[in-house]
């Protein structure tokens, strides 16, 4: 009996050893990945003691800037279509958030709803921004929405894209997300990240693979590997998911767009209405052929509706 138990960790620990070999990644430095994704027009700012990795560009004149914050496990360049676009009359603002992108963890991991709040509200006093039209994706979304509630006086104009906040009823999860909630496998996560879970990822958030690129991959991939994200991950998803807002939705009041691709598995549709039913001043717009990120799969026909709705 001995020996089979000494056979069987034997061949987990020579199991472990090989996935090791053939898919750990050791964490990258900021200055590694910023030659290639914090050129310009990037900086960073000292903001609750993070270097935030960040972009504002277009025009400074602008008195009602657009800021725009990315969802779980993405970045700011989720939103480079979208900003090429913009840019040319409006003043346009976007962040990595802690645990993502370049600006890396919350210093005390600790990824609530109400933190991100506080975050932002720091970033846009350190930006000068004083009122602004505010757009978010997903996680990016339930940011945008409770910031409203908590900071009516800055926000003029409510951009939500597949936003999270009512209860989830995914019929798709990524594979990363999912690991990251599973026991054991979530440690090994922070230092054994294939590529493929990455691109599987991707996928799950596509509704068209064909626009899946390397270029896409590897960008995700590689921001991944920031030093902490993957830990912040992880921290991330096991933060209970809060819906304890959700009820004070009715009191936004200001003009809001609902923009949600129709085959977003991972907040499907039902989300979409709620939003529509809950909110007293919005438009609703469904993407027939996006899926959960619609302003990075489908930039232009998503940009047609945001320019409607900011003009």
């Amino acid at each position: 009996m001995k020996k089979v138990i000494k056979v069987i960790v034997f061949s987990l620990l020579g199991f472990v050893l090989l996935v090791s070999l053939l898919f750990g990644h050791r964490d990258r430095s900021v200055a590694d990945l910023t030659p290639k994704y914090a050129g310009t027009p990037s900086e960073f700012a000292q903001v609750m003691g993070m270097d935030v990795h960040y972009r504002d560009e277009g025009n400074p004149q602008d008195s009602l800037p657009i800021v725009l914050i990315h969802g779980t496990g993405s970045s700011l360049h989720t939103f480079d279509a979208w900003t090429n676009t913009l840019k040319g009359n409006k003043r346009v603002v976007r962040m990595d958030l802690p645990g993502f992108g370049l600006t890396g963890p919350f210093p005390d991991r600790k990824y609530t709803i109400d933190q991100y709040v506080k975050f932002v509200a720091a970033f846009l006093a350190d930006r000068g921004i004083t009122h602004c039209i505010l757009a978010g994706n997903s996680l990016g979304g339930q940011i945008a929405w409770n910031f409203t509630l908590s900071h009516p006086e800055i926000v003029h104009k409510l951009i939500l894209i597949d936003a999270a906040g009512y209860p989830k009823k995914s019929t798709s999860v990524p594979l990363a997300f999912r690991m990251a909630r599973m026991p054991v496998l979530n440690k090994l996560l922070t230092f054994i990240t294939p590529r493929f879970v990455v691109k599987s990822s991707v996928r799950n958030v596509y509704a068209d693979q064909s626009k899946i690129t390397n270029e896409l991959v590897d960008r995700y991939f590689y921001l991944s590997l920031r030093a902490g994200n993957r830990q912040a991950l992880i921290d991330r998803m096991q933060m209970p998911y809060d819906t304890s807002q959700i009820g004070q939705i009715k009191n936004i009041r200001q003009p809001t767009l609902i923009l949600w691709g129709e085959k977003d598995g991972l907040i499907p549709l039902e989300s979409a209405y709620r939003f529509q039913q809950d909110l007293p001043n919005d438009s609703l717009v469904i993407l027939k052929n996006s899926g959960h990120v619609p302003m990075e799969e489908n930039p232009e026909e998503s940009m047609e509706v945001i320019l409607h709705f900011i003009e």
